[in-house]
């Protein structure tokens, strides 16, 4: 059974202000949820999901269980950079969000697909290893860790492109995924990204060598999320 989905692409947009969207949607999605229960009412009238995808200003967002210590800057020097920060409630540690990256945050209802959260994260990886295979690298995950990977393996050399933090409320998820495509890179080195002190942080411009069309993989990624979790695009 296909899952009905709208798409959204907001563009730019402050972390704030998308975060705020989000919390929207998602609340009718659970409010809408509740209710049904409550009448038992046809599954039919369940709302869609909802597929955000932005790109925001540069900002660092902590996730409920990480750690202040890996900012390794103050507010002062957070301003002379033109980046925020905020604490949110998803799970994972500390990432950043910034131009050339995309962001994206799948409120799904994850009984209505029939998977269990930890699938929905693995299905999310998926459609980034997908998407950056179509592009002619090879991906896959690390252990003990969320997101997409470069040369796990291999000592001294493993690298993230993709950085995934989720929460869910009655199998209903937001928050999402951070896919490095022309990120500048150079912010991450004001943070330990997702706690790790010993691995790298890569995108990719960095491993082709040249600026990607960023329309071109944005829709990579929403074809790769369409197929890995039989999804269809409603108005």
């Amino acid at each position: 059974m296909d899952y009905n989905v709208v798409y959204h692409d907001i563009g730019l947009k402050g972390y704030k202000e998308a975060w705020e969207y989000q919390e929207k949607i998602f609340k009718k999605l659970v409010d809408g949820k509740i209710m049904i229960v409550k009448s038992t009412a046809n599954g039919e009238d369940y709302d869609p999901g909802s597929m955000i995808m932005v790109e925001h200003p540069h900002v660092y967002t902590l996730g409920k269980s990480g750690s202040e210590n890996n900012l390794l800057v103050d507010s002062i020097q957070l301003r002379a950079k033109d980046a925020e920060f905020f604490k949110t409630d998803r799970g994972g540690d500390i990432t950043y969000h910034g131009p050339g990256q995309i962001v994206g945050y799948p409120i799904f209802d994850l009984e209505r697909i029939g998977i269990s959260l930890k699938e929905y994260v693995h299905r999310l990886e998926d459609a980034i290893i997908l998407t950056i295979s179509d592009l002619g690298l090879s991906g896959s995950r690390l252990g003990g860790a969320t997101g997409v990977w470069l040369d796990p393996d291999q000592p001294g050399k493993a690298r993230k492109i993709c950085a995934i933090g989720v929460k869910a409320s009655r199998y209903i998820t937001m928050h999402g995924f951070a896919f490095n495509v022309n990120t500048d890179l150079t912010y991450f080195n004001y943070i330990n990204p997702c706690g790790f002190t010993d691995k790298g942080v890569t995108s990719l411009q960095n491993e082709l060598c040249q600026k990607q069309d960023f329309e071109v993989v944005k829709m990579l990624v929403k074809n790769n999320m369409k197929r890995v979790f039989g999804l269809n695009w409603v108005n």
